[in-house]
């Protein structure tokens, strides 16, 4: 995940991020507002990790986030694949 998709996604990871790094407060959030960079300092101070640290916690928390959105996705297209399946065929009539 890129810097770009961070940010994109924020307001809705805002609460995953809180729930992963409780110590994060309010006001932090909205400082880093998606900033790949900020986030990775700001996971160093409060947690004093060191760089590669916070990095590599970031980086395992969007591959978690990415594989929630594609899980979602997949359930998605297979609900709409059993219920285009259960209802059958279409009949289509011929104008009289």
């Amino acid at each position: 995940m890129n810097g770009d998709q961070i940010k994109d996604d924020w307001k809705q990871k805002t609460g995953k991020v809180k729930e992963k790094w409780g110590k994060l407060p309010e006001n932090d959030l909205t400082t880093i507002a998606g900033q790949r960079d900020r986030l990775v300092e700001i996971l160093q101070e409060r947690y004093r990790y060191v760089r590669e640290r916070a990095e590599k916690e970031l980086r395992d928390f969007t591959f978690w986030w990415n594989l929630q959105e594609l899980d979602q996705r997949n359930r998605e297209r297979a609900e709409k694949e059993i219920n285009d399946f259960t209802e059958g065929p279409k009949l289509i009539r011929a104008p009289r």
